[in-house]
């Protein structure tokens, strides 16, 4: 999650939290959002996060990164918010059929809902994808 914009840049599936999976969700928000070298990644201190394989992709990627103090629920609000949020509007309500109708409706929840059409108040009411857009136009072009 871009905490500016709060929007979701990189996710990616799976039945369990692995390095790779995360690795995957990292990929996919550096190769959509190109971001400048120095962005800072947070996350907490799972061991995914702070495995010797996921560092050597923040570094790979120019990224610094940042971790949580541990035991402090305060540190990843906005993602577990947006991890609360997208259980209670999409997943403990439906039975899906498998994973891959599962993976699609996780999708088409966070890509066509969540960043192109949920407000947010904390970001003036605007979606995630309209603060963006509003963000790189303020961008100067050299």
């Amino acid at each position: 999650m871009d905490l500016y914009t709060k929007k979701i840049v990189g996710f990616s599936f799976d039945r369990n939290m692995t390095t790779a999976l995360i690795t995957q969700a990292l990929q996919n928000a550096y190769h959509t959002q190109h971001p400048a070298k120095g962005l800072i990644f947070h996350s907490d201190l799972g061991s995914q996060y702070t495995s010797e394989s996921f560092h050597e992709n923040i570094e790979h990627y120019g990224m610094i990164q940042s971790f949580s103090y541990k035991g402090s629920s305060y540190d990843n609000t906005c993602i577990e918010s947006f991890h609360a949020m997208l259980k209670k509007e999409k997943v403990n309500h439906v039975q899906y059929i498998g994973e891959k109708s599962a993976q699609m409706a996780l999708f088409q929840y966070i890509e066509a809902w969540y960043n192109r059409k949920r407000i947010h108040g904390s970001i003036d009411y605007k979606t995630p994808q309209e603060m963006e857009e509003q963000c790189a136009a303020s961008w100067i072009k050299i």
